[in-house]
This record gives structure tokens, sequence and C-alpha cells, in this order.
């Protein structure tokens, strides 16, 4: 079988910024709502998580362009307590939002050394790891996390009632080594069983089940039925949890009242986040902080690798060290991304 290797162009970061920003705002948002969601969607690419950088002027541009989103809307803070806020997002793009919520966040923490932002009428709002990485660049422990469209069984049940909901975690690292764990609540992404189908490869029966709710092999099945969470009960519970705060705590749409963005792309998906921040420099001085996490990467980095190629790392080391290269090297960019943003830029030229 002849494998057709697809050769993608090479885009300096500031060019892809800018072509995210010409993009955005041909779609209608104004330049200070463009720069927050090209941010996060920028930091993205530059981790390597591709799928959920600029590619997504896709799916928001789809939903903008039929009014499911709104694009430049009336984002709204209140004090609920004295370190605690809600956000109102207005059906906003979910970066935008997010961004809003990560902001009154680290507002509050400024001021109490802790502070928790509850987001509600959001939309998709990216991977977590530019928000952590932001926040830890500032000085914020981190824990951040949103609900999701229903794609996970109840433990033990048959149809879809709850979200692979992402949840992460960051910290500050030294000389920029930030600890920064990302993950959503199921065993591997559906990307992952698709790639399986194409290539014709059974799946392990750990990774999602058929419509019945039975486990499975068969990837078909699998795309048909439902994902599994990871950890079996005890993930199910996790994502229930992040479901919690960030959907029923943020006063946002939970399990079946997420509207989903596919069946429904003119409807307000109304999801919801959380952003809960701690100023570690209320705890000990930054070379205090720097000191112990370097000496935590230590200990773990000196545990021998049992395959000498895959060193032991930490979570953020991965994406951090992507980011060092392509900021030297250029993002690889889908050429079919590349051309829908220029699509979409030509229309803020008009």
């Amino acid at each position: 079988m002849n494998v057709r290797h697809e050769t993608r162009p090479i885009v300096p970061e500031q060019e892809l910024i800018s072509l995210g920003l010409q993009a955005f705002q041909g779609l209608g948002l104004n330049e200070r709502n463009a720069q927050d969601v090209v941010e996060v969607l920028v930091l993205a690419d530059l981790f390597g998580l591709s799928t959920h950088g600029l590619s997504r002027v896709e799916s928001y541009g789809e939903r903008l362009a039929v009014g499911g989103i709104a694009k430049n809307p009336d984002i709204t803070v209140e004090r609920a307590a004295p370190a605690l806020v809600t956000v109102d997002g207005a059906n906003g793009v979910g970066p935008l939002v997010g961004m809003h919520g990560l902001r009154a966040a680290m507002e509050v923490a400024r001021e109490y050394g802790i502070g928790a932002a509850f987001v509600r009428g959001s939309n998709h709002f990216g991977p977590i790891s530019p928000y952590s990485y932001l926040a830890a660049e500032a000085g914020f422990a981190s824990m951040i996390g949103s609900n999701a469209t229903t794609t996970i069984a109840p433990w033990g049940g048959s149809d879809a009632r709850l979200g692979n909901s992402p949840l992460g975690f960051g910290v500050p690292g030294a000389d920029g080594a930030h600890f920064m764990l990302d993950m959503a609540m199921s065993v591997v992404a559906r990307a992952k069983i698709r790639n399986a189908l194409k290539a014709g490869d059974a799946i392990p029966d750990t990774w999602g089940t058929d419509r019945q709710g039975r486990k499975t092999t068969d990837p078909k099945a699998a795309l048909d039925g439902f994902l599994q969470p990871i950890g079996g009960h005890k993930g199910y519970g996790l994502a229930l949890m992040v479901d919690m705060f960030a959907g029923v705590l943020s006063n946002a749409a939970y399990l079946t009242h997420v509207k989903s963005w596919v069946d429904a792309p003119d409807e307000p998906q109304n999801l919801g986040h959380f952003f809960i921040l701690i100023d570690t420099r209320r705890l000990g001085a930054a070379q205090w902080l720097a000191e112990r996490m370097r000496d935590f990467a230590a200990i773990l980095h000196g545990s021998p690798a049992v395959e000498a190629d895959k060193p032991v790392i930490v979570p953020g080391e991965i994406e951090l060290a992507n980011m060092k290269r392509q900021r030297a090297q250029g993002i690889a960019l889908d050429p079919a991304v590349l051309e829908l943003l220029k699509a979409h830029g030509q229309a803020s030229a008009v």
C-alpha cells in the first residue's frame, strides 16, 4: 500500500498570530476579542496540540456564521465573595470566555492569595494547558476544568450521559519548566479510535463500548457507542466531579443539558468552566519554589528508564519542548487550516 505523506507548511509564530487575528476578525470578532482567542489557540499549536489549536477556526467559524456563538458578547464578572467570582460568558467563543475567567481568578488570587472563578455561558474553550501555562508564568498554581458534550455512558449505563471533560493542574517550575497536567476523562480520544478504523486494526476493549454499553474491540462499534472513562468507576466519579464544578456550581448546563455543537450548531451550548488559582508567592519566595520544583523533577528523572530511549518525564515537558522548538523553527500547520485562515482573513480586509 502506498502511503502519502503530506508536507506541512512551516509558519513562524508571529505570522501565525497575524493570520489568526485576521481570520477571527473576518469572522466578526473585534480586535481585542480576537487577541484572546488567538493567544489560547496559538499556544495549543506551539505545544503540539494541533487538534485544539487554530484548526478550531473551522468549527468555531461554522457556529459563528450561523449565530450559534456570539461574536462580541457582553461578558460580565461579579464578586460572589471576596475571593470568589462568577463569569457570564454571554455565549462567546470559548477561549475568549476562558481568558476572562482566568484573568478574573488571577485578580482575586493576587488580592487574597487564593481565588476561584466559576464560568457559565461558554463554548468549547480549547485545551487546559494554555491557561495553566499563562497562570504559571504569572506565579499561580492552578486547577482548571470544563465540561463537554456527552460522549461517555455512566458507569454501568448504556447511553451517553456525561462529557469527556478536561481537567488540568499547573505549578510554576524552575526556569519556566512548569508542571502542566492536562487530561480528559476518557482512556483515549475518539481520534485514536478513528485512526484504528482507517488502519483496519482492532482496539483494546478498554477504549470504548458499543451502543449497548458492552466492551468492544471493534473500532466502528466503539465509534457508534461510547468512550470509556479512565480508571473505570474511579474515572467516572472524577468526570462527574469536573462536571459538578464546571456545570452545576457555575450555573451552566451539565450532563445531558449541554447542547451538542454538532447536532445543534446554531444553539448556545452554555458550557461551564472553573479556574482555581493559588498565588504561590504567598507561600514563599520564587527561588524557594524553584528549588523545590527542580528537586521534585530531578527525583522523577533519576528513575532508571525501562526503555533507554524513553526516559521518565514530568507532565508539561513535552509541550514546553515543542514550544521551544517551534518558536525557533516555525509551526507545522495543516495546509487546509492555513487556507481556511487565509480565506477568513480576506473577509476582514473587505
